[in-house]
């Protein structure tokens, strides 16, 4: 997959994401968070007003091997597609 269709497959998981109305587990939601924060390039730290959530959210960047935007982009659009498939 090259750039370009890498990009819109990302945008089109992340937009599945956001549009799902029923709950997540939390382990899928920490790998997303973690995915797609590596996949943006978002060096911002965790905006919870809870710290627990926060700790969660830092413990999940730190579980992930440091990667490039595009791999993040792909594992972000696998785990999406493994779970819309597997949840059914």
């Amino acid at each position: 997959m090259d750039s370009k269709d890498l990009d819109i497959a990302f945008k089109k998981a992340v937009r599945s994401i956001n549009e799902h109305t029923d709950p997540f587990p939390a382990d899928v939601l920490l790998k997303l968070y973690a995915y797609y924060k590596r996949a943006t390039n978002d060096q911002s730290s965790p905006s919870s007003s809870n710290p627990l959530i926060n700790a969660f959210k830092t413990n999940a960047l730190f579980q992930i091997p440091e990667i490039t935007e595009n791999e993040a982009k792909r594992l972000y659009i696998e785990t999406v597609n493994h779970y819309f498939l597997y949840r059914k």
